[in-house]
Parts: structure tokens; C-alpha cells; sequence
């Protein structure tokens, strides 16, 4: 059972992997809630299994479309969101979407740069932007003092792929350095945007979910996504204002920038 109290939660990528995880264990909790389950196509294809779970769950899941890669897409998605919350706010918000692309130095294309960074960079820093407006007015209307995700929070979902400290020993055996710079880039994000949402008592942080068995982790992955899930809720849910701007993983272990 998820150990997340927030009321209203926004999941982007949530139509496979971690992203839909989050949305099937969220949707079992007994707490009343309602889940915004973003993704770039709802209707296509790769969005069946997310579309089956919210018939399921009609009441407690809405799909919303929201393409990390379109800055308009992103604008409209959050005016949609912020009039079907209202006065309660967005409570917790999800930076799930991600796309890693493998290389090196030397057989990484621009073009793998420039969409690594638009995906796992820019979109989240337009995400956070666009929606700061409904995350304050949760913060505003919880009426306690402090942080946490059941008030208002931003989780970035990042990698030790992302850190400087762990990474090198690790990238002989994954040689993704598009993922691994973009990463870096949001983790800093995370950072910076820890500064600016303080005065307003929104919680932000970075959390590694492990080498889960998705189709970005791979078969070889050591995780199951419904472990790591399971991990990473127990983690959202005990956050306070001590983790704020932290780098923690799905166990709850603090990790290296």
C-alpha cells in the first residue's frame, strides 16, 4: 500500500514503467485521492495499459496529455489540471519522464544531446514553472506549517547516472553519457529550484528509484518496478523539510551530488 496522503497528485510518464507503477499502486490506496496520469499520447498504442488502469478507477485517475518535449502542450496540460483542482491545490507533482539514449563522447550525436536535454531537463524546469501556481495554493490552503508531499511537494525522479561522484566507476558498464549529462543538468535543476520554492513551503528533491527492470532499465535490471515503487513512497512519505534539496533513493540512503 502507498504510503503517499496527498490528495491531489500529478505523475508525468505514467503510461509504462515507474511512471505507471506509481499510478497502479497509487489507485489501490485506501486514502481518497485523485491522480493526473500525464503522458505524451494517451490515445496511442503505448498508452493501452494506463488507459485500462483508469477504467478501473474512473473516480481516482484522470489521463491527461503532457509532452515533456512541447512547452505548449505542458501550459495547456497545467490550465486543465488547475481548474479541476481549484482551491485544494496540487499536492504533489512527479517528474517521471525521462528518455536515455546510449553513447559516448565520441558516438554521441547533437541530436542526442539537444533531445536528452529537452526531455530530461527543460521539460521538468517548464513543468515545475508552469504548475508552481497550484502547488502554492496546496501550500497555502494545508494551513501547516513545514514540508511535505501530503502539503506540497516536487519529486524529481533522477539516477546516480546523474552523479558526479558515482558515475565514472559506472561508465564503462553503461555508456550513456546524453542520460548521464542530462541528468547532472537535473540535478542541479532540482538544487536551484529547492531555493526557489522554500519561501513557499514546497518541498523539492531528487529521488533514484534503483536499476529497475523497465524498458529504460533493462532485463538485466536488478529491481522490479513494484519494489522500487513500493521503496519509493515509503521515502516520498516521510519527507519533511529536512530532506529538502536532497538527493536520497528509493531505500532512503542519502547519495553523493
Amino acid at each position: 500500500m502507498a504510503a503517499v496522503k496527498a490528495c491531489n497528485i500529478l505523475i508525468t510518464g505514467a503510461n509504462r514503467g515507474l511512471g505507471l507503477e506509481m499510478v497502479k499502486q497509487l489507485s489501490e490506496g485506501s486514502c481518497q485521492k485523485h491522480i493526473f496520469a500525464t503522458c505524451r499520447d494517451p490515445d496511442g498504442p503505448k498508452s493501452e495499459a494506463l488507459r485500462e488502469l483508469a477504467k478501473k478507477h474512473p473516480s481516482v485517475i484522470t489521463i491527461i496529455r503532457l509532452d515533456a518535449d512541447d512547452p505548449c502542450s505542458i501550459k495547456e496540460s497545467a490550465k486543465k489540471v488547475g481548474s479541476l483542482v481549484g482551491k485544494n491545490g496540487l499536492n504533489l507533482l512527479v517528474n517521471n519522464a525521462a528518455i536515455m539514449i546510449n553513447g559516448t563522447v565520441l558516438t554521441s550525436r547533437v541530436e542526442d544531446m539537444n533531445n536528452s536535454f529537452n526531455t530530461n531537463v527543460i521539460g521538468p524546469l517548464l513543468i515545475i514553472r508552469e504548475y508552481l501556481p497550484i502547488l502554492q495554493t496546496a501550500a497555502k490552503a494545508s494551513g501547516t506549517p513545514g514540508m511535505s508531499c501530503n502539503k506540497a511537494a516536487v519529486i524529481n525522479i533522477s539516477t546516480v547516472a546523474g552523479s558526479m561522484t558515482r558515475m565514472p566507476s559506472m561508465y564503462k558498464f553503461f555508456p550513456t553519457l546524453s542520460y548521464a549529462v542530462s541528468k547532472a543538468g537535473f540535478n542541479m535543476l532540482t538544487v536551484l529550484a529547492a531555493e526557489e520554492l522554500k519561501p513557499s513551503e514546497i518541498l523539492c528533491m531528487a529521488l533514484h528509484p534503483g536499476w529497475v527492470r523497465t524498458e529504460l532499465g533493462g532485463e538485466k535490471a536488478t529491481l522490479e518496478p513494484k519494489e522500487s515503487v513500493e521503496g519509493m513512497f515509503r521515502v516520498i512519505g516521510s519527507l519533511t523539510e529536512k530532506q529538502h534539496g536532497g538527493f536520497l533513493d528509493y531505500t532512503g540512503e542519502t547519495l553523493p551530488w
